[in-house]
């Protein structure tokens, strides 16, 4: 009865296999009765649909109100270590050197879950400071500020880390003052031998003097680039060579997209988001688990000035596997190349292309507080982001026909041109109007493989199929139940449409669309698709099945 009234809520009356189906799947040692199973499962229907319109309501009401509470414990995030309400300062930090991917939704989406659950501070921190490697791109600022508000957070401060580059001078100076830091003049591959041996190079023992004076000389840019840098002096025998005397800042010569050439020295990320954490007072960090390094490296700094280290989450990564490890740097060389049209290309994995194809923000929401924050490694496919999203679409999406490489059929002997009411939003018991007419399309896929059988034109009449096909009759009977039931439409009610996902489908969609630009609509036994235009042509991006 549970899944009766469930299926009710959703699609108005119950259907008997979705909710056989849903029977079956919580008790699967049901399976070898499944006899008994179907025959129950109608008699709870009569009784279902056998009540008055309150008690069904009363019932739809209990059940659905007890579904969201199981998905909401389902979905729930583990209580933050050492976290007070009012006291928890989380923070974002993104490379603005390509827009939010799928990737970085995740991190947007638990510290600001976090945040809003223990009511604390949410800082998006932009750490942007390679202006050469990673160069940020000035669009990326604002696309990272419009789809943080997408995915439903607002950051209570956004901070520029190229805007801020004389603080972190101030630090490194003291840490140079502390014998924390020094200049080192090793070219890379001399300093490595070094650093693998566990030797300490000739110039870690400079003086505080010395050094001071090669640092005033590296912001006054008398040097080349790769001809000094900074490091942190370290145990220079940690068991993790990565830790041992790290680059602090380098110099940089390459103007900078916000700040131009105002800065030639330049802190690395380890060294600027050790500082940014301490100064933003930040409370608590989600850091995956192959940055651990980066911990070990920044407590060195936070131990040469006395400081506390925000407390650690490592979660393990997630891998997409209908993406891999398709990263920001290639996905931009690749729109470069023409591969893909731009960041929004629907083919790709960010935040804009999703938008695009009418994968809603909360699907994403659902699909990260599912896999939670383990430390092991998972790997998942984009069918768990389609379900989630397709319980939030599916109830709303209008119904329309598309017919992709259509063959145009005339139907002989038609008795009349008839009116065909056909569900328009199973949800609302809405319907839409066509015409049933002589010239109808179908299509390429369904006429070849049912070339002259009798089919089923959905809703409206049974034909022999064939370039010139043979009226049957109006009964549903004639025809074979579903797989001999088709889509069709008439040319008269047609328009031009094409769908672009993986591969580009063209044919004709059912007049009507036109009004649902910007919404997503479902075609049927075609798929979800989100309106885009809907001029000369009518154009939609793919959603999902």
């Amino acid at each position: 009865m549970k899944h009766i009234a469930i299926n009710s809520a959703k699609y108005g009356k119950p259907d008997e296999k979705a909710v056989i189906g849903k029977v079956i799947a919580e008790n699967p040692d049901l399976k070898p009765r499944v006899k008994e199973v179907i025959q129950l499962v109608k008699e709870c229907i009569r009784e279902f649909e056998s009540l008055s319109k309150e008690e069904r309501e009363n019932l739809i009401r209990m059940y659905t109100g007890e579904e969201r509470k199981k998905e909401e414990r389902e979905h729930r995030l583990p209580p933050l270590p050492k976290a007070e309400i009012g006291k928890v300062v989380m923070r974002f930090a993104p490379n603005p050197n390509g827009p939010p991917t799928l990737g970085s939704a995740r991190g947007i989406i638990i510290n600001g879950e976090y945040c809003k659950e223990y009511k604390g501070k949410y800082i998006l921190r932009f750490d942007d400071t390679d202006p050469k490697t990673k160069r940020p791109m000035p669009e990326a600022y604002g696309w990272y500020l419009e789809d943080f508000e997408w995915l439903g957070y607002k950051p209570d401060e956004v901070i520029y880390a190229s805007k801020r580059i004389p603080l972190y001078y101030e630090y490194a100076k003291k840490l140079i003052e502390l014998g924390g830091a020094y200049a080192c003049f090793c070219k890379k591959e001399e300093f490595k031998k070094f650093r693998d041996s566990g030797t300490p190079c000739v110039h870690r023992n400079s003086s505080v003097e010395d050094n001071l004076e090669v640092w005033e000389k590296m912001l006054e840019g008398a040097y080349d680039e790769g001809e000094v840098v900074l490091r942190i002096k370290t145990d220079i025998s940690h068991k993790d060579p990565a830790v041992r005397d790290w680059v602090a800042f380098r110099i940089i010569y390459t103007p900078h997209p916000l700040v131009g050439d105002a800065y030639c020295v330049y802190p690395m990320l380890d060294f600027e988001s050790a500082i940014e954490d301490y100064l933003c007072k930040t409370t608590h960090i989600l850091r995956g688990k192959d940055l651990r390094d980066s911990e070990l490296r920044q407590r060195y700094i936070y131990d040469y000035f006395g400081w506390e280290y925000p407390v650690t989450i490592h979660w393990g990564r997630v891998n997409v596997l209908e993406f891999g490890k398709l990263s920001t740097s290639l996905i931009k060389r690749e729109i470069e190349a023409g591969k893909y049209e731009g960041w929004d290309d629907p083919r790709l994995p960010t935040v804009r292309a999703l938008r695009r194809r009418g994968i809603t923000a909360e699907a994403i929401r659902r699909f990260y507080l599912a896999l939670g924050l383990s430390e092991s490694e998972v790997n998942v496919s984009m069918r768990s982001l389609y379900a989630e999203n397709r319980k939030i679409i599916d109830p709303q999406a209008n119904r329309y026909f598309f017919v992709a490489d259509p063959v145009e059929i005339e139907i002989e002997n038609l008795p009349e041109e008839r009116e065909v009411l056909i569900p328009k939003n199973p949800n609302t018991g809405e319907k839409r109007v066509l015409l049933g007419e002589k010239v109808v399309y179908v299509s390429r896929d369904d006429f070849e493989k049912l070339n002259g059988d009798n089919v089923r034109l959905k809703d409206f009449c049974n034909v022999i199929l064939g370039k010139r096909a043979k009226f049957v009759s109006y009964e549903l009977l004639e025809a074979k139940k579903g797989r001999n039931i088709i889509h069709w439409l008439p040319k008269s009610f047609s328009k031009k449409c094409k769908v672009l996902g993986d591969r580009i489908w063209e044919g004709y969609a059912e007049r009507g669309v036109e009004k649902e630009v910007g919404r997503v609509v479902q075609f049927e036994r075609f798929g979800f698709c989100k309106i885009e235009k809907a001029n000369d042509e009518i154009v939609a991006i793919y959603t999902h099945e």
